[in-house]
Order: C-alpha cells, then structure tokens, then sequence
C-alpha cells in the first residue's frame, strides 16, 4: 500500500514539474497572446458594438485608400490584418475596386505577401519549441509536421492553388516551422491565380454609391470565375502527380 502511494506521489511531482517547465519556457508567449486576443477582441467588440460589419470597416477606410498615399495605407492595413483576423476576402476586393485590375494586383500581392509572411513569422514565434523537428515520436501530428517540412514548397503550392483558408495556412506553415524560403516562394506563385481572380471580381464592382450597393461588370466576373476554375484544376494535377511519384 506505501508502495503505491509513493508510486502516485512520484507521478504527481512529475506532472507538477513538466507543467512548470512549460510555463518557464513559454510564459513570455503566454503573455504576448494574451496581449494579442486582448487587442484584436477589443477591436471587434468595439466594431460588434457600433454594428460595423466588415464591409462598413472597408467602406470606412475607402476614402484614405484613394488618398495620394492610398497605396501604402492600403499596404501597411492589409499588413496587420493577420493579426486583427480580418478578412482578406473583403479587402482584396475593394483593392481590386479601389485600384483597378492592374495595379490592384500588383498592390493587392505585395501586401498578401507581406501579409502572409507577418502571420509565418507570428505562427512560428508561437510554435517555437512545441514540435521538435525530426521528432516522429509523439504521434500524428510530428509525423503530419515532418511529412509538411520534406514537401514544402508543393504542399504550401497545392494548398494555396485550392483556396484553403488564407492565415489559417500562414499560421499553420509558421507553427510547424516550414522552411519559410519554400514558404514564400510557393505563397507568391500559388497566390497569384486566387488574387488575380479576386481582384478581377473587385474590380467589376462600382463602389462610387458604396461597397454595399455595387454595380457589376459580367465580364469581369467570368473572368475571375475562369481562373478560379484553372487553378482547381491545376491543383488537382499536381496533387495526382504527388500522388503517383509517391506510389512508385
């Protein structure tokens, strides 16, 4: 019977250790994602509570956009939109709206991209030290990571070819500490048909009454719908491909 109880107090103390262990190592992350839920709950609730949707955000923000700056006021907003999780849906289109079909995508991907590497580097700010690389002992999920990290640069392509959700993609190759080369590399290429289609989409929109009664161009439209189709299908190539070579 003491056997057992010392048995017990022994694995009790372990727990009690490995759980202060994980709060020396990751206290300051702790804190850093409090700050961060603080802020952007903030924000939302201020927005939830003046009834803002999204759009009106964007609509509010239209005005500075086709400012003489507008430019490098939409860059630095879609910048920092990872981390207020805002949709870049929405603030694709009005570029496209705002901007035109070509500069709005010549803009509209050098601020994703910019976007889509703060939101790598906070993923991977909050993953460091989680999952080891290399290590496929505790389960699924190191395997899953190990298998992402050897298959970087087409397994980021495909999943951006297919429109998985945008951060949840940056947050995800950041916390599993994929080569962030590969990363923005196949960020750049495989975002391209999305945004160009997004933009497209955008840009047939008329907002000079507002973004929430927009006037449609049609051939724009099928445009955008095109290479949304071209890019699904593109992606299914490749994954067929991955699929076979894997086979072999």
């Amino acid at each position: 019977m003491s056997s057992l109880n010392v048995e017990k107090n022994g694995s009790k103390l372990k727990e009690e250790e490995q759980e202060e262990s994980f709060l020396a190592r990751h206290w300051q992350k702790m804190v850093a994602l409090v700050l961060w839920l603080t802020i952007g709950g903030g924000l939302w609730w201020y927005a939830a509570s003046n009834n803002l949707t999204p759009v009106e955000v964007v609509q509010a923000l239209a005005d500075l956009f086709q400012s003489p700056f507008g430019a490098l006021i939409y860059i630095l907003v879609y910048a920092i939109r990872p981390l207020l999780l805002f949709s870049a849906v929405v603030l694709t289109l009005a570029g496209g709206s705002i901007f035109g079909p070509v500069w709005g995508v010549v803009i509209v991907v050098i601020a994703s991209n910019i976007s889509a590497m703060i939101a790598y580097i906070v993923g991977r700010y909050f993953g460091e030290g989680l999952i080891e690389e290399g290590d496929e002992s505790g389960g699924l999920m190191q395997k899953y990571a190990q298998r992402l990290r050897d298959n970087s640069f087409e397994t980021v392509l495909i999943m951006r070819l297919i429109f998985l959700p945008y951060d949840l993609v940056n947050y995800l190759c950041g916390f599993l500490k994929i080569d962030w080369k590969a990363y923005l590399l196949a960020t750049v290429l495989g975002s391209v048909p999305g945004t160009i289609a997004f933009v497209l989409f955008g840009a047939s929109l008329d907002i000079s009454e507002g973004i929430t009664n927009p006037e449609f161009n049609p051939w724009t439209i099928a445009a955008s719908v095109a290479i949304v189709f071209v890019s699904i299908m593109v992606s299914r190539y490749m994954k067929k491909r991955e699929s076979d070579a894997e086979a072999k």
